[in-house]
């Protein structure tokens, strides 16, 4: 396999994935990474007690953390456990809070996300999951697909990693448009993920 200057096997980046929900994405990055020279998962993050991820977590004996709103937007936003944890990148997998400031600072350009549809359009506050693909929908669209993009401090906003298209076909329903954009997702993102880590800032001025 290529190696890359920035990672050997001794260097390997931990990767913190922050997700809400069943947690199909996060599955996916922990199987793409287990052997990968670059990188490896070694946190879950969630912000929903019972949430589906938390099972993929116990099952794959990976350590959770578990976090609360006031902390997390008007604490110190669990900077610095992840920096005891040794967190290097970020990850969001659906993750539906917005992420603060602090964390922002703490991990420039080293915060990445997937959004279910092609941004510009379709992003901002409220647009995910069904929600996005009910608006493909109704406006008429003839394609939609994946944006992955590095975070900043305002919804589906910063700058963009990568997209990929999907057509929208007769009969479509907002849950035929969200099978195929999951394997979008499910293809792309953990390699994508990996391209950033190699060659993105893993540290400031990096």
């Amino acid at each position: 396999m290529e190696t890359n200057q920035r990672t050997t096997v001794t260097s390997k980046i931990k990767l913190a994935v922050f997700a809400s929900g069943a947690g199909s994405n996060a599955q996916k990055l922990i199987d793409y990474f287990r052997d990968s020279p670059v990188a490896s998962v070694a946190l879950i993050v969630c912000n929903k007690p019972g949430a589906g991820v938390l099972c993929i977590a116990e099952n794959e004996n990976l350590p959770t953390l578990l976090i609360e709103k006031e902390n997390f937007f008007r604490g110190d936003a669990y900077v610095p456990k992840l920096a005891e944890l040794q967190i290097g990148f970020l990850v969001l997998a659906g993750f539906l809070w917005k992420i603060p400031a602090k964390l922002i600072d703490a991990f420039p350009k080293r915060i990445v996300n997937i959004h279910p549809a092609l941004l510009p359009k379709f992003g901002g506050r409220g647009m995910y999951g069904q929600y996005v693909h009910e608006a493909v929908l109704q406006a008429g669209e003839r394609e939609s697909g994946i944006t992955i993009h590095y975070v900043d401090e305002q919804y589906d906003n910063g700058d963009i990693i990568f997209q990929t298209a999907c057509p929208i076909v007769a009969g479509d329903t907002p849950e035929s448009i969200a099978q195929r954009i999951h394997q979008l997702e499910h293809l792309h993102y953990p390699r994508v993920v990996e391209e950033v880590v190699k060659s993105g800032p893993l540290s400031p001025g990096g």
